[in-house]
């Protein structure tokens, strides 16, 4: 497994969204960012704040797109090319209705359930071949409530599960990082006792 040089955060821009559930992407890069001493500023040509930080000794930008989620792939293909990275060395996280609030997984390829970052991001790479973090935000039931509540404040026990979660994601990115994605994806994945 290739080596992760880009991470995104996906979200919508615009103090308004910070603490949404369809923000997720955004509180885990931002966090990510804290914890290794990075700045974000921002970028116009990547249309989006980047930062460059050191994870396990190896440079790594991060990226939230300032453009709305459902144009997320102009700012991640521009940073891609910009930047002469591949796609499957990037690695982009989003909010996920299937998975329930404190659960984050890690998946490489695969199509873009419905999450319209990730939509706009396959159709501009013309495939799915890059990592994902997916994090739980739970589903509310019925597909009529889901904008609603992607677009809502999560209470306060989902918040905090949900940055639990990214608690853990960030745990095994030196793993990512370092190519050995399968050994981050087991502890990730695997129920803490």
């Amino acid at each position: 497994m290739a080596d992760l040089r880009l991470i995104v955060g996906l979200g919508n821009p615009g103090s308004e969204h910070t603490r949404t559930r369809h923000n997720a992407g955004f509180w885990f890069v931002d966090a990510l960012n804290e914890k290794f001493g990075g700045r974000f500023g921002l970028e116009s040509k990547l249309f989006g704040e980047t930062s460059k930080i050191e994870i396990a000794g190896r440079p790594v930008w991060l990226l939230k797109p300032a453009t709305f989620m459902n144009l997320s792939g102009k700012s991640v293909t521009a940073a891609l090319r910009y930047w002469k990275i591949e796609p499957e060395e990037a690695l982009l996280a989003h909010d996920e209705l299937d998975l329930a609030p404190g659960t984050a997984r890690l998946k490489f390829d695969g199509g873009h359930g419905g999450q319209n970052g990730l939509r706009d991001t396959i159709q501009l790479l013309g495939h799915g071949k890059f990592h994902r973090l997916r994090i739980g935000i739970g589903h509310p039931g019925h597909k009529d409530k889901v904008t609603p509540w992607v677009l809502g404040r999560p209470g306060k026990a989902d918040e905090a599960t949900i940055l639990r979660a990214i608690d853990d994601a960030i745990e095994v990115m030196p793993l990512a990082v370092q190519g050995n994605l399968m050994d981050a994806m087991t502890r990730l994945h695997t129920p803490k006792s």
